[in-house]
C-alpha cells in the first residue's frame, strides 16, 4: 500500500483523491480524517491499493459480446478472403468481453489498514508545515518591526510638516498685507484647523494596536490564517488615511514603504494555516 500526501496554497481546505479503483468509499473517511488536522490548503492525496494474490477474484465472460466479435471477424474473413479466423488471442485482446470481480471486502479492515500507512504520512507532513509556519512567523515579525520603525517616523515628520505650513502661511499673508497689521490668532486658528487635517495619531495608534494583535496570534497553536488576513486589511486600511492626510513628500515615502511591507505580509498570510 502508498500513501501520499502533498498540498498547496489555499484559502480554504479543499482536498481531491486518486485512489484505486473499487476503494472510492475510503475518500469521505480520508477527507473527514485530515479534515481534522488540517484546516487550510489544497491537498492532493495518492493512494494506491496492491490486491492480494490469494483474493477470491472470480471472471466472467460476455458470451453475447463474444459472439458478437466472433460473427464480425468471420464476415471480414469471409468478403476479404483472409485465411485466418478468429482465434482466443485475438479475443482476449478485447477487454470489454471479461468482467472481473471480486469478493465483498470489510471495508472496516481496509480502514484500519489505511490508517497504517497514512498516520506517518500526515505526522511527517505536519511537520513539515510547522517548521515552514515557524520561519513564515519570523518573516512576518520582522516586517511587521519594519513597519513599526516606519511608522514611528512618520510621527516624527508629523510636527514638521504643521510648523512648515505655519511659516508658509505667514510668509503668504505677510506678503498679502505687506506693512499692515497682521492677526496672530486668524493665523494660530488656521494652523490649528490645518494641524487637525493632517493629524496621524488615531491611524498610527490604531496600527500599533494591530501589530500588538499580530503578535498574539503569531503564538497561537490554532488556526489564525483567516484572523490575520483580516487584521492585515486593516492594516492596510490605517496605512490608506495615513497616505491620503499626508502633504510631505518624505511622508508619503513613508506611507509607500509601509503599503509594500505590508503587501508581503498578505502574500505570506496566504502561506499560513
Amino acid at each position: 500500500m502508498i500513501f501520499e500526501i502533498k498540498s498547496v496554497n489555499h484559502k480554504y481546505f479543499e482536498c481531491s483523491f486518486r485512489i484505486t479503483r473499487g476503494y472510492a468509499f475510503l475518500e469521505d473517511k480520508l477527507k473527514s480524517y485530515l479534515q481534522g488536522e488540517i484546516s487550510r490548503g489544497k491537498v492532493d492525496v495518492y493512494l494506491q491499493i496492491e490486491t492480494l494474490e490469494d483474493a477470491d477474484v472470480q471472471v466472467q465472460v460476455n458470451h453475447s459480446l463474444a459472439a458478437g466479435y466472433c460473427q464480425a471477424f468471420r464476415e471480414l474473413q469471409e468478403r476479404y478472403g483472409l485465411p485466418d479466423g478468429p482465434s482466443l488471442a485475438l479475443l482476449s485482446r478485447y477487454q470489454d468481453i471479461f468482467t472481473v470481480h471480486r469478493a465483498p471486502e470489510n471495508e472496516e479492515e481496509i480502514w484500519q489498514a489505511v490508517l497504517e500507512v497514512a498516520q506517518p504520512a500526515l505526522d511527517s507532513f505536519l511537520r513539515m508545515r510547522e517548521v515552514e509556519g515557524e520561519k513564515l512567523r519570523e518573516d512576518i515579525l520582522s516586517r511587521a518591526e519594519k513597519i513599526l520603525t516606519l511608522v514611528d517616523q512618520v510621527e516624527e515628520h508629523t510636527p514638521q510638516t504643521v510648523a512648515d505650513y505655519q511659516e508658509r502661511l505667514r510668509g503668504k499673508i505677510q506678503e498679502l498685507l505687506g506693512d499692515a497689521h497682521l492677526d496672530e490668532q486668524r493665523v494660530l486658528t488656521e494652523v490649528a484647523v490645518f494641524a487637525d487635517k493632517v493629524a496621524v495619531d488615531e491611524e498610527t495608534v490604531r496600527l500599533r494596536s494591530h501589530f500588538q494583535q499580530l503578535q498574539k496570534l503569531s503564538q497561537s497553536q490554532d488556526p489564525v490564517g483567516r484572523k490575520i488576513d483580516f487584521l492585515v486589511q486593516e492594516m492596510n486600511r490605517e496605512a490608506n488615511t495615513i497616505g491620503s492626510k499626508s502633504v510631505n513628500s518624505q511622508i508619503a515615502y513613508l506611507v509607500v514603504d509601509i503599503k509594500s511591507e505590508i503587501e508581503k505580509i498578505r502574500e505570506q498570510v496566504q502561506n499560513v494555516e
